[in-house]
Order: structure tokens, then sequence, then C-alpha cells
């Protein structure tokens, strides 16, 4: 089968595209309002991108009318987003996360998830999260009226006690790894893991 995507609507495209293209890691993004309401919500358009500097790129949606949901406006006006990895104890409070809810309702608060203070930026990150990246918006680029990429530059790191050796930086998940999108409403665990070292040379 071929297709051309250009001669599909844009929802099978969606559709198709979210079912090929997986599994994709999920940040569950933390961010504030000026006025004080802490926002938590799941994005799985989302990956890491480079180190000097370190870059974390997040795919937003508006709403069918074009107007900014609580993260991107949090983002818009303070530029600071914390990414909080989830795992797999945290998958229902992060899924209940992505329900409908003003921007007056703190979802961390709704949901009961204790907060953590950041040390770089000012939006707290989720305490029960494994690891925790605090971000600052770099640049946002807008590609129709419901979609835009943002990129924030990499300022701090949280993680839990052991997950890190900071004598050889190395990351142990001791085989609690974090989840994956896959598409809908699926999710998948990462539970074999094997190494594939790249040769020498061909």
């Amino acid at each position: 089968m071929m297709l051309d995507l250009g001669a599909l609507p844009p929802a099978t495209r969606y559709k198709l595209l979210t079912a090929i293209v997986l599994p994709r890691p999920v940040a569950w993004v933390t961010t504030q309002s000026p006025e004080g309401v802490v926002n938590a919500a799941p994005f799985s358009f989302f990956n890491l991108f480079g180190q000097n500097p370190a870059l974390v790129v997040l795919g937003l949606e508006h709403r069918a009318d074009g107007s900014m949901k609580d993260t991107t406006r949090n983002i818009r006006e303070t530029g600071e987003f914390v990414v909080n990895i989830v795992t797999e104890d945290l998958v229902a409070p992060m899924v209940a996360s992505a329900a409908a809810a003003g921007p007056e309702v703190s979802e961390p608060e709704a949901l009961g998830l204790a907060l953590a203070p950041s040390l770089t930026v000012g939006p707290p990150r989720l305490a029960a999260a494994p690891a925790a990246i605090e971000c600052r918006r770099t640049v946002g680029l807008s590609f129709s009226a419901e979609r835009e990429i943002l990129v924030g530059e990499a300022l701090g790191l949280a993680a839990r006690d052991g997950l890190i050796d900071p004598e050889r930086w190395y990351v142990d998940w001791q085989g609690d790894y974090p989840v994956a999108r896959l598409f809908a409403d699926r999710y998948a665990r990462l539970v074999e893991i094997d190494r594939h070292p790249i040769p020498a040379a061909l």
C-alpha cells in the first residue's frame, strides 16, 4: 500500500501516523499560571534534542477554535515548565490529568498529587515522578491554528534517590522504566531490554 498523505483528511493522517510512529515517550508537564495555579498535562509529542544547549521539544495542541490550552498559555506567560517522567505507577493519574478542566483548576490538587519545588524554575515538579526536567522556553513554532512546536532549554534535573550514580553519571532504572505512549488509549511497558552495540566499522 502506498498513501498520499496530502490526499487524506487531517484526522485520518493523525490516526495513521500516531499508530505508526511508536512507542513515544510521555512528558507530564507542570506549569504555573501568573496567579499561582499549577497545571499538569501529558504530551506524547515529546523528545530530547541535543546537549549543548540541552533542548526539549514538545508538540502542543490548541483548542479547536485556535485558543491556547492551559499549558501553552502558562508557558507563554511565564516562559517556564517542568517535564515529569511517567512510570507505570503514575499512568492512572497522568491519564486523569488530561481530562477537560478550566484554567482555575489545578490538576495536581484535584488529583491529590504532591508537589515539590524546582531548583531553577518557578513551576513545581510532581513529587512522585522519578525524574523531572526543568525547562525555560526558547522558541515556539506555529504551523497551524491547532499545533505548535515548543523548544525549551533544559536547565535542571531532579531525580529520585538512587536513580543517578553521581560518580559515573549512570542512570539505573532498576527495571522500572518510563512508560511509552502507543496510540489512542494504549500505553506500553518496557519489559525486555536487549543490547546491540554498534560495530567499529563496516
